[in-house]
């Protein structure tokens, strides 16, 4: 079983160093497809507590999952505008995620009272998106998705990765989403340079559902160049 770990794997080409690009994988609701996502390289997996969400699952099913898995891969809750951190904080032990993802319209105290856990604060990005927005947080990690009126996340939209560049020029950890596939996973990391990448629509069958090849040719194209460093490196 390929199990990714937090270590930053770093290698040099010429002056240059090559990061590994992590893979999270969203919207997991079963063991079957938690278990093949690791094994196809998985970073992180993540658990949406949003209930308008159609990948929705409870905290008591999470904790189920979460169980089965090896304690080194990254177990992530999605929440949308809870109403307050405590119950955020109560989900999160409920659950027994690792982290928890912030993709509503939660404030900078919101997000300061959760400090106590890894906290990844998502921002969606559209018209009138200002780098400065991402910069405020003092999160773990900033997401960045499409904007979408009628969703929050899991849309299959992309958005200009010029400004997703810009934003992680100026935050610790930035988790790039939105849109992302097969075909422009790599595009995306080298327009980026994301700490990593998350994948949801676009490697299932039906929300909810993940197609387990899919998921291993995503993380396989999210980490070639990473890959084939290492390999160069080892002739």
């Amino acid at each position: 079983m390929n199990i990714q770990v937090e270590a930053n794997h770093q290698q040099t080409i010429g002056a240059a160093p090559l990061a590994m690009t992590r893979v999270k994988i969203c919207g997991i609701s079963n063991v079957e497809d938690a278990l093949a996502a690791i094994d196809a390289g998985a970073w992180a997996l993540g658990f949406n507590f949003y209930r308008g969400s159609a990948r929705y699952l409870t905290p008591h099913r999470a904790r189920r999952i979460i169980e089965q898995l090896p304690s080194s891969v990254l177990s992530v809750g999605v929440f949308v505008n809870q109403e307050s951190p405590t119950s955020v904080a109560q989900m999160i032990d409920e659950s027994g995620i690792g982290a928890a993802q912030l993709h509503g319209d939660e404030s900078h105290a919101f997000c300061h009272a959760l400090g106590q856990y890894k906290i990844i604060k998502a921002l969606r990005v559209g018209r009138g998106f200002m780098t400065e927005q991402a910069a405020e947080y003092l999160t773990d990690y900033i997401l960045l998705d499409a904007f979408c009126e009628q969703a929050r996340g899991g849309t299959g939209k992309t958005f200009d990765w010029a400004v997703a560049r810009r934003v992680r020029d100026c935050v610790p950890k930035l988790i790039l989403a939105g849109g992302l596939t097969v075909e422009n996973v790599e595009a995306a990391i080298k327009a980026v340079d994301p700490y990593a990448v998350d994948v949801c629509s676009g490697v299932e069958l039906a929300p909810g559902r993940k197609e387990h090849h899919l998921m291993r040719a995503f993380v396989n194209a999210a980490q070639r160049k990473w890959l084939e460093s290492e390999a160069a490196a080892t002739q």
